[in-house]
């Protein structure tokens, strides 16, 4: 397997771009199926492991996919789906294949899908699409571990989710396109990936509107039609790039991304002394001195993101002072807490609460990646650690993000990738 190795003490300056939302794109992969006749393009694609995995599961569903890494263009043609079993080998990688439920429901009438897995941050669990299903007309039961969902006809109805979940506003929004009537989902998520997605949807022909908000309405549709189109910009991976101009006291500019969808996160980094400035599609961050110290709580969007929690931890483990950090989205996203430990960070949980003193240097260890976030935040610590610092299991981080040790690189990052 492959390592990071990673020498701290540069400071992270220039410019760099960001590639499509993965958040985005894999449920798009999944809507491409719900066509029949055609295909459809998608631009501005990453290059990573959970983009490429999706295409092999979709391509075992029959589906053919050409994936132009060049151009970052990925054509999807769904015409010969004839599989609607979505196996436990392909599933257990990544909770996101789960997606391909509401598309297969909504084109053959029933599907088999393995229960998901994915990145181990606490459980996900998919009550909530699968009750969404069932309000649609759907019988759902469960055996040897797989989800069977069957429907001769989906027809609309009012669905209220218990919390907001944006893979079940994704299935729920993919199954009500061609239903029969009207689907109202209240409480969906607002995600900006989630939005990018029903801009594709009715690029294709879906009435769906709301998107962004938390009440949502699906008008069912006979078929849809080809389209192109190219997703919004990662939030995620800017916004760690920003972490680290900010942990290593460094300026950078991001482009391709709306700063409107990083608006928390940015609050945040100025509390903590940066100065930023901000075009339509630009975030240029400064920063001068040590980090001051901050509190913050995850919260689904348009709370600060759970996936940016542990770039914050890292940040505030140098800064003056003491930050709380509550992480409220999943139970186990401090999994980073003991490899940041490792490195001299003065971290103490209880409960949901994670109580940061802020420590003068941070020191090279070996660490392990347990997911993709906690992978690239241990990356952004061992730039500003003393040292070497050699981060393990980078594979959580390539599904996530394109040859980050590359992008970092470019900003003046020392940083190598090695064989374990």
């Amino acid at each position: 397997m492959d390592k990071f190795v990673v020498r701290g003490g540069i400071e992270l300056n220039g410019s760099i771009s960001v590639r499509g939302a993965k958040n985005a794109i894999l449920p798009m992969i999944a809507g491409a199926l719900l066509l029949e006749k055609g295909e459809c393009i998608i631009h501005n694609v990453p290059d990573i492991s959970d983009i490429r995995n999706f295409l092999s599961l979709i391509e075992l569903l029959g589906a053919k996919s050409r994936f132009n890494t060049e151009e970052r263009t990925l054509i999807i043609n769904a015409e010969n789906l004839s599989n609607p079993e979505a196996p436990y080998d392909i599933v257990r990688k990544m909770r996101a294949s789960f997606l391909v439920t509401g598309a297969l429901l909504a084109r053959f009438g029933h599907a088999m899908v393995a229960l998901p897995g994915g990145c181990s941050i606490g459980a996900r669990p998919v009550n909530l699409h699968i009750e969404g299903f069932k309000r649609l007309g759907a019988k759902i039961t469960e055996e040897k571990g797989y989800i069977l969902a069957q429907a001769d006809k989906l027809k609309g109805k009012t669905i209220y989710f218990d919390r907001p979940s944006h893979t079940g506003t994704e299935n729920i929004m993919m199954a009500a396109a061609n239903a029969e009537g009207t689907t109202r989902i209240i409480n969906a998520a607002c995600d900006p990936e989630v939005k990018s997605f029903a801009d594709f949807l009715n690029s294709m022909g879906a009435k769906i509107y709301g998107a962004g908000t938390p009440y949502i309405m699906i008008e069912g549709v006979p078929s849809l039609s080809p389209t192109e189109f190219t997703p919004i910009g990662d939030r995620l991976e800017a916004g760690t790039y920003l972490y680290g101009a900010l942990i290593t006291g460094g300026d950078i500019e991001v482009s391709g991304v709306d700063p409107q969808h990083l608006e928390f996160p940015l609050l945040k980094m100025r509390e903590m002394g940066a100065e930023i400035k901000t075009t339509s599609s630009t975030i240029r961050l400064r920063m001068r001195g040590k980090p001051k110290s901050v509190n913050l709580t995850t919260f689904p969007y348009p709370g600060f993101p759970t996936d940016l929690q542990p770039m914050a931890m890292v940040a505030a483990t140098i800064c003056d002072g003491t930050s709380y950090i509550r992480e409220t989205v999943f139970e186990n996203r401090f999994n980073h807490v003991m490899e940041l430990i490792r490195l001299g960070g003065m971290i103490a949980v209880a409960g949901d609460t994670a109580t940061v003193t802020g420590t003068e240097k941070l020191r090279g260890a070996e660490v392990m990646a347990s997911d993709i976030r906690a992978g690239a935040a241990l990356t952004l610590a061992g730039l500003v650690a003393d040292g070497k610092t050699e981060i393990l299991r980078v594979y959580h981080i390539d599904r996530g993000y394109e040859r980050l040790e590359e992008k970092l690189s470019s900003l003046g990052a020392s940083i190598e990738r090695t064989q374990q």
